[in-house]
């Protein structure tokens, strides 16, 4: 049983890298190989819609044919049992690193079809972590929920079920003092760090326990 996460923020240990080590740790609690991929250490571009993957008879249908950083890391996908997806959220989306990230991961199975079906030959759990600076209060006025919930029914729609975890009012450095940071409370953001951002750590290790167990099952 394999478990693989990708860290879409450029940051390697901070909120979303720290959060998807919690992951892990709970799919690997329940026995699973695990596997932390950082995005960003590769070389990689968006989908270029050269439509190789959908080419009827095509020596690369339903498979990227791009030869670049990302050609080996889908490769691993092929034989996950569980993905689990984290990055930032900037202007209300995820990074361009994790978007391009997405774009190549899901066309390459989409199948222009009837039922715009998916090549991926078995069905497994797929989770999104978000981080963001934004508050509960901001996150619902900005309609983020909604805004990322195609991706997620994307993803459902590739490889079978998707759920997300929303982290919200983040922690963003360890000296505020250094930065023009006037629109935060401070102190209020170093409480929630201290007495939340702990409780979102075990929110992520749950969700890694489920997805071990349902690829068990």
């Amino acid at each position: 049983m394999k478990v693989i996460a990708f860290n879409g923020s450029p940051r390697k240990n901070w909120n979303t890298a720290t959060l998807l080590d919690h992951a892990l740790k709970g799919a690997a609690s329940q026995g699973a190989d695990t596997e932390l991929i950082h995005l960003y250490d590769y070389n990689y571009k968006g989908c270029i819609s050269c439509f190789a993957c959908k080419l009827k008879g095509g020596k690369s249908y339903g498979r990227c044919v791009v030869d670049d950083d990302l050609k080996p890391i889908l490769e691993k996908v092929e034989e996950t049992d569980a993905i689990i997806l984290g990055s930032p959220i900037y202007f209300g989306v995820t990074t361009g690193g994790m978007r391009s990230f997405l774009e190549r991961l899901m066309f390459q199975y989409l199948v222009y079809d009837a039922n715009y079906s998916s090549l991926f030959k078995r069905r497994i759990p797929t989770g999104f972590i978000y981080t963001m600076n934004v508050n509960q209060r901001r996150l619902e006025e900005m309609a983020y929920q909604q805004n990322l919930k195609g991706t997620e029914m994307a993803m459902k729609r590739t490889f079978g079920a998707s759920e997300a975890l929303f982290v919200t009012d983040t922690y963003q450095f360890d000296d505020y003092s250094k930065y023009e940071t006037s629109a935060f409370n401070v102190e209020e953001k170093a409480k929630r760090r201290k007495e939340v951002f702990p409780v979102d750590c075990q929110k992520a290790f749950e969700m890694g326990v489920k997805f071990a167990r349902q690829s068990i099952s």
